[in-house]
């Protein structure tokens, strides 16, 4: 229902560490009413302009903790909230060049 407010307009950006981009941010929302439990979300799966990310390369963040998608399997004590914006971090030497991209979220 709510699928197609799952990309945030806003929260676009290449991630440095140090003086190198090592890859991009995007917000993202949960579109299921009643949040989930981080432990069960199975998947998160990011492609840009038709390059799909690797799960390994994947970091999920809520309220200032950051989890890898394996670690998030086994995480019993928090949750991500309908409408809470989330931050993915994907591993991508160089980021996203300026301009427009196709992101696709599933």
């Amino acid at each position: 229902m709510f699928d197609n407010k799952m990309i945030c307009t806003e929260g676009f950006e290449n991630v440095k560490e140090g003086d190198r981009v090592v890859g991009f941010a995007i917000l993202a929302r949960l579109p299921y009413y009643r949040g989930l439990g981080l432990s069960m979300i199975e998947d998160i799966a990011i492609t840009v302009d038709g390059e799909a990310i690797a799960r390994n390369d994947i970091r999920f963040s809520v309220r200032g903790r950051t989890w890898t998608l394996d670690e998030m399997e086994s995480e019993y004590g928090d949750r991500w909230n309908f409408g809470e914006k989330a931050r993915l971090v994907a591993s991508k030497p160089g980021g996203l060049a300026p301009g427009s991209h196709r992101i696709e979220l599933v």
